[in-house]
């Protein structure tokens, strides 16, 4: 086991995937010399040069569209998006050519492109700075999407989302980046897309990926104090969603309580709802709650503590679903 950051897991990962294929190749704003906004491609470029690790202009179109040429001729590029707000001048790009390539060409040329975006909020940041993109990249067919909550998953993914034959919208939760945890570099690691247990409850499941699992295991701790007992799932792949893990929790504890920072209408917690209703009604003791941000673009830093999904407000859910 070695303990390090998030940022430093994506950093290591990022060298380990350069180091096992020389056609893989990051790209990206200011993510060579600098090494990032958030440094985490810090010394990669003068450890593997500046042709694989390339200082891009500011043009998120032009970025994602090299990478749509370079994938066709056999490399696998890694690109960073600054921030999640600034993924949107690349938006066609991805929906229309990078999603949709490999159907095009009846599965002769795929896209091995990852996608990094840093997302969510709770770092003061100004507008455009704390999205929560990821339902877009759901609902696009063709895309995985995938999020760490923590440094051994954030190690172990991005090297799994660089191998993938598919392209990868990869969603790193950027208020956890300097969260310490534990990395077993020699561990066989979970399937980039099975779902993960990370405490196990009898009461009620709370479902939720990202940023909010550190959230609600801290609702769980405060609600075992008071004698309830939360199964906590961290999805860590939205596309596609494990179901069998999902619904194995909540045929167990009966309830289910879903948790994201992205606003509510038609986020993925709906969609989790919506499937949970239909394979498990006659089975639930109590409806799909929600716990998300609101309807509402992101808030100011100064209140955006009032739109994030607070602990409390899980608590509140998880009574409101025992109640029924």
């Amino acid at each position: 086991m070695t303990t390090m950051t998030m940022a430093k897991a994506l950093n290591e990962g990022l060298r380990r995937a350069l180091e096992a294929d020389p056609k893989v190749l990051l790209a990206g704003e200011d993510i060579g010399k600098l090494g990032g906004v958030f440094r985490i491609t810090e010394g990669l470029q003068a450890d593997f040069g500046e042709n694989r690790v390339i200082d891009s202009p500011l043009a998120e179109a032009g970025i994602i569209g090299t990478a749509v040429g370079l994938a066709m001729r056999g490399y696998r590029p890694v690109l960073e998006i600054q921030f999640d707000g600034f993924v949107f001048p690349g938006f066609d790009q991805i929906v229309s050519q990078v999603a949709k390539m490999h159907a095009r060409t009846a599965g002769r040329v795929p896209m091995p492109i990852v996608i990094r975006i840093p997302y969510g909020g709770a770092i003061g940041a100004i507008e455009h700075h704390s999205e929560s993109p990821e339902g877009y990249f759901v609902h696009t067919p063709g895309l995985k999407v995938v999020t760490p909550s923590n440094a051994h998953d954030a190690y172990w993914m991005i090297q799994q989302a660089v191998a993938s034959q598919d392209p990868v919208v990869f969603l790193e939760p950027k208020r956890r980046y300097h969260a310490k945890g534990d990395v077993d570099l020699h561990a066989k690691p979970l399937a980039m897309h099975q779902a993960q247990i990370v405490r196990h409850g009898r009461d009620a499941t709370l479902l939720t990926y990202g940023p909010m699992v550190r959230t609600c295991l801290d609702a769980a701790e405060i609600a075992a104090e008071e004698g309830r007992f939360l199964d906590v799932v961290d999805l860590r792949t939205l596309s596609p969603i494990d179901w069998v893990t999902v619904t194995a929790s909540v045929r167990r504890t009966g309830r289910a309580v879903v948790v994201h920072e992205a606003q509510r209408t038609l986020g993925v917690g709906a969609e989790i709802a919506a499937r949970l209703h239909e394979d498990l009604f006659y089975e639930m003791e109590a409806p799909v709650l929600r716990v998300t941000g609101y309807d509402m673009p992101y808030p100011h830093s100064r209140v955006e503590t009032e739109f994030l999904p607070s602990v409390d407000r899980i608590l509140d859910a998880v009574d409101a679903s025992l109640a029924y």
